[in-house]
């Protein structure tokens, strides 16, 4: 696990490697937001993207999901993964955002995490950008860096990894923590083929040095091989 020092290393190495990390789905109020993380699981944010541009045109309120059939919805996220279930959740979603809370998306963690297809990560997602309240949320990046790094453990669950993280960050610099992690394992340390070699971290992180070590060995054994050839 990383001292305290490593960690603080970590964060600000991310933040200039990253300084302008975001939300990358487009929104423009919390209710176009909940929808377009309720439809990123399992799925890019650029598909999501795609897909809301016309979506948003169409669809303004919960009302207006819910005055077409249900079939209808399916079709216009069609080529969103799970989009029968997600076209589901979103109707039940925004029937409940005219029941229960006055058509307006509400800010607390509990109210946010009963609507449908809203879960932890999608509720503090929404807290944080639409609501700029303080918050880590934990998605396969944020988890896969948090792991490999060694701000966590490989065993812990993401609840566990939230819960450590928010111990870990200074609470003003959870947001823009969870965006930086976020592009940090987009677009640097993947799941696959992270960029080990140029990585700032290399001398931190337990899995670099042991791939490292393994593309070590393996170009030797071309090398060996190779030389073998010419004799």
């Amino acid at each position: 696990m990383l001292t305290k020092q490593q960690i603080r290393f970590c964060l600000d190495e991310m933040g200039n490697m990253f300084p302008d990390a975001h939300c990358e789905l487009n929104h423009s109020n919390p209710f176009e937001l909940v929808i377009a993380v309720s439809l990123s699981a399992q799925c890019t944010d650029a598909l999501v993207n795609k897909v809301t541009k016309n979506l948003f045109q169409k669809y303004k309120t919960p009302d207006d999901y819910l005055a077409v059939p249900l079939e209808e919805l399916q079709q216009d996220i069609r080529s969103i993964g799970l989009y029968r279930n997600k076209a589901k959740n979103i109707q039940k979603l925004c029937r409940m955002l005219i029941d229960v809370y006055d058509r307006q998306v509400p800010r607390d963690l509990d109210e946010l995490i009963k609507l449908p297809g809203v879960g932890r990560k999608t509720a503090n997602v929404v807290r944080s950008v639409a609501f700029g309240i303080p918050a880590i949320a934990v998605d396969t990046h944020v988890e896969r860096v948090s792991k490999r790094l060694g701000f966590c453990r490989y065993k812990d669950s993401v609840l566990e990894v939230e819960k450590t993280l928010m111990k870990k960050v200074p609470k003003e610099e959870w947001s823009r923590t969870h965006h930086r992690m976020i592009f940090f394992g987009r677009y640097h340390c993947k799941a696959q083929n992270p960029q080990c070699g140029i990585c700032p971290f290399l001398d931190l992180c337990r899995e670099g040095k042991k791939r490292m070590k393994k593309r070590a060995a393996a170009e030797n054994g071309n090398h060996h091989a190779g030389a073998k050839g010419l004799g």
